[in-house]
């Protein structure tokens, strides 16, 4: 469970606790009714369970839970690579985690929109985190996005750090996109439309030796 969970859903089960003992009318025990619902969802939106992350070799992990909705070649920064977008909606966790194991070159903060996160455009637009990681086949890099409920991306890392295969890296609040970038070395694992889970779906696997 991630800490702000507390902030987020205590307050509406409190305020729902006061409706059912303090209001005498049926309007108020249904808004305390609600509000009780809506501090159980919030805390299970911030649930963060563990992974088991897999030991094979050169391979990319899935970054969040979600779907595959885009599988496209793009240019980023003037390189050709393949770029995965996964879809996070309310219902998955929205903790993420490294794909690769390697050191953190750069973090970027972009301010930006709040379109739906399935929108192609999202990608572009919307408010983001851009983190870079150097590995040892190279450089890849993978997108926070906000989406039209999603109004913070947090990251929990910075410029300088190592980290590991699948180690938590952040998390988006309310319903969200990930991008990853892999250079074109790598082998797309993944299809449109497959349901991936963060840390421990394999969505690509990296040719060290090239």
């Amino acid at each position: 469970m991630i800490r702000e969970a507390y902030k987020f859903g205590l307050p509406p089960i409190v305020a729902g606790i006061l409706c059912l003992a303090l209001g005498s009318h049926a309007g108020w025990k249904w808004a305390g009714g609600l509000l009780i619902l809506l501090g159980l969802f919030v805390f299970y939106f911030f649930r963060n369970p563990d992974r088991t992350i897999p030991a094979e070799p050169g391979i990319v992990v899935s970054p969040a839970d979600g779907h595959v909705v885009e599988i496209v070649d793009e240019l980023l920064d003037a390189r050709m690579g393949h770029r995965v977008s996964i879809f996070l909606s309310i219902w998955d966790v929205h903790v993420q985690r490294m794909p690769i194991a390697g050191r953190i070159a750069d973090v970027v903060y972009r301010p930006g929109k709040f379109y739906a996160a399935f929108r192609a455009s999202a990608s572009r637009r919307n408010e983001q985190n851009i983190i870079y990681v150097h590995a040892p086949g190279g450089t890849l890099v993978f997108k926070q996005i906000a989406g039209a409920v999603a109004r913070r991306v947090l990251c929990w890392k910075r410029e300088g750090e190592t980290v590991a295969l699948g180690e938590r890296v952040g998390m988006i609040r309310f319903g969200s996109r990930v991008d990853v970038w892999l250079p074109m070395e790598t082998e797309v694992m993944v299809r449109r439309g497959q349901k991936v889970k963060g840390g421990e779906s394999i969505l690509a696997k990296w040719n060290l030796t090239a």
